[in-house]
């Protein structure tokens, strides 16, 4: 999938980035993109935008890895989450998953797209082939986290539900529907606008 990056980026930067982006954000985008040419399978740009999409999203717009909370360190992450807890914030959690374990490692959300639960950075960590067990914390790094974006959006790995279930070829896309891709119907509209922008810039349409 070829494209021009120069008009990509100065579209998203007109509708999604406020008229500026950082290094940071454009470096993002630019790894994204090619972790997708390497790794998505598909010559579909609809599937590309909604992983742009996604991370855009997942990180508060800023396009490199986060942890949960957009906190600047495990410790923090932590404190945030278990103080949200306490104050019944988080009526869907049973069981405070970014607690540390037995080995002190935490399972909290990280990455592109937030992975929480140890057996999910097993089942990410073992379709890329990266070790996110013994270290949840590579789940920051950006390569790694691309990879755990567009294996994990193309396979399936999130919910069961892959980007090709919205995106099949000759059919209309499911803009708003994708999001049960990662997670269920939260801030389905919103998202599905976010991914009518990338796509617009990719195609040229914007």
């Amino acid at each position: 999938m070829q494209f021009d990056e120069r008009r990509f980026f100065k579209s998203v930067r007109a509708s999604l980035f406020s008229g500026a982006l950082t290094v940071a954000q454009v470096e993002g985008m630019t790894a994204l993109i090619a972790g997708w040419r390497r790794n998505g399978g598909s010559e579909d740009n609809r599937r590309l935008a909604y992983c742009l999409a996604t991370a855009f999203h997942e990180t508060g717009g800023r396009m490199q890895p986060v942890r949960e909370t957009f906190a600047p360190s495990d410790r923090v992450a932590i404190a945030r989450l278990d103080r949200a807890y306490a104050a019944g914030l988080m009526p869907q959690v049973r069981t405070p998953y970014w607690r540390p374990d037995e080995d002190g490692l935490s399972w909290f959300g990280r990455g592109l797209v937030q992975i929480t639960h140890r057996r999910n950075y097993e089942t990410l960590g073992r379709a890329i082939g990266v070790d996110l067990v013994g270290d949840p914390a590579r789940a920051l790094v950006l390569d790694v986290a691309v990879c755990v974006l567009v294996v994990g959006m193309r396979d399936g790995l999130f919910s069961g539900i892959k980007l090709a279930d919205a995106f099949a070829p000759g059919v209309s896309p499911d803009w708003t529907g994708a999001r049960r891709i990662v997670n269920g119907r939260d801030r389905a509209a919103l998202v599905a606008g976010h991914a009518r922008a990338f796509h617009a810039a990719i195609t040229g349409t914007g």
